[in-house]
């Protein structure tokens, strides 16, 4: 493989193990030479594993919510490292009513390879023919190698690589290993800072990777490139960003517009009731408040100095950060926990309901005025919403929603999580 080229690793469905082996191919990678990775589409916590699987930041790259030359500038890196991009769902999802955002845009838009990665569980001779199917789908985007994945014996790995062609060659297959299995929760994966274990697991999982996966033989492509762009701006001169493992989803490439274009960033953590720092905004992201709501609720340090400085900052809050701002947030269990109270909020989980989508957002003044691309994605029940909306807001095709969010003087927040700003109105 040469530096400054790469690769994308998708699948034909969720649930197939990509994750694990993008996160063992980074890992095995980094033993060699330097390697970043990317995510596609709306992830929060995927992006952690894989700048802990080696050692280099790992950015979003959405389709649907990112021009292609705002997805080749983030991909471009330093020019002389490897991309390994982890692809989400399978291959050619997208949002509808299209499919725009796929992981196959991704590689589209950077012309770069895919590896199908294709669990070979209760399969024999028919992962050939998925793999041709997908091969054959999209002539602009190349399927140029399988990874098979949870093969029971060496007799199965034989029979699931008997039927492929030469021109879509197995690449490795992995045993079936119930140890390198992630351990989830209700939205998703246990986040990074939260094991232990993790630089052994990874460790772990490189070496099944190194074992069976010809990592001389993966193909690769020059990333295709494009001129850097003005970062796009907030008009703060200092920006308070908790973080946290209660507050852990900021897109990275939203701080490093704010960095770019002259703001200096201050995080602190709820959890540990720091007080926010002295700033212009505060960005409370989302993360898992709902597991910490207990503690947050008796932070009385965070939460007076969050009162406080809402009299001579902007606040903005994302989902979780949404709900620490409300009256009340209820947990799983149906205990009531205060919190902020800076906007006529209450929230729930113990009756949970997915909410979940890309988002079209508008906002005609205040700190968060101007036209954006969104992701929702909570099981949190609203119980009260009383205020101003933050929002108005379509899905991915262009149906009206109701208003989104609320706003309270200084103070702003919705279930959306913004992913980029867009420089024109939206329809």
């Amino acid at each position: 493989m040469t530096p400054g080229h790469g690769l994308l690793i998708a699948a034909p469905a969720s649930g197939t193990g990509k994750t694990t082996v993008t996160l063992g191919l980074l890992r095995a990678l980094s033993r060699r030479r330097t390697v970043r990775g990317a995510k596609s589409g709306p992830d929060y916590i995927d992006p952690r594993f894989h700048e802990a699987a080696c050692g280099q930041p790992c950015v979003n790259l959405d389709a649907w919510a990112m021009q292609p030359d705002r997805i080749r500038q983030l991909a471009q890196g330093h020019g002389d490292d490897f991309l390994v991009v982890e692809g989400a769902m399978g291959l050619f999802d997208g949002a509808m009513p299209d499919g725009k955002g796929s992981a196959a845009d991704v590689a589209e838009i950077l012309g770069i390879p895919v590896i199908l990665v294709i669990d070979g569980s209760g399969m024999g001779q028919s992962a050939a023919a998925i793999a041709e199917g997908f091969a054959r789908h999209r002539p602009s985007v190349t399927v140029a190698g399988v990874i098979l994945n949870k093969v029971a014996s060496p007799r199965h790995e034989a029979m699931l690589r008997r039927h492929f062609p030469s021109e879509l060659p197995v690449l490795g297959a992995l045993p079936r290993r119930a140890d390198l299995a992630h351990p989830s929760r209700h939205l998703g994966l246990v986040q990074a800072s939260e094991r232990p274990d993790l630089d052994q697991w990874l460790d772990d999982v490189a070496d099944v990777v190194e074992a069976h996966v010809d990592l001389d033989a993966l193909p690769s492509n020059a990333v295709n490139r494009t001129k850097l762009h003005p970062a796009r701006a907030l008009p703060y001169a200092r920006i308070a960003v908790a973080q946290d493992e209660a507050f852990a989803f900021a897109y990275p490439h939203m701080l490093e517009d704010w960095k770019a274009a002259g703001s200096t960033i201050h995080t602190f953590s709820p959890l540990k009731n720091e007080a926010v720092p002295a700033c212009d905004f505060v960005f409370l992201p989302g993360g898992y408040p709902e597991l910490h709501a207990e503690r947050l609720a008796s932070n009385s340090i965070f939460m007076s100095s969050l009162r406080n400085v809402s009299q001579t900052a902007d606040i903005y809050g994302e989902c979780g950060g949404y709900m620490m701002l409300g009256e009340t947030l209820t947990d799983a269990e149906g205990t009531v926990h205060k919190m902020a109270g800076l906007l006529a909020l209450k929230t729930s989980f113990a009756e949970r309901k997915l909410h979940l989508g890309y988002r079209n957002l508008n906002a005609g003044d205040g700190p968060m005025a101007g036209h954006f691309k969104g992701h929702e994605f909570h099981y949190a029940t609203t119980l009260k919403a009383q205020g101003a909306p933050l929002f108005n807001a379509t899905d991915a095709e262009g149906t009206p929603l109701p208003p989104m969010g609320l706003r309270q003087g200084r103070v702003c927040g919705s279930f959306a999580h913004v992913i980029d700003r867009l420089d024109t109105p939206l329809n």
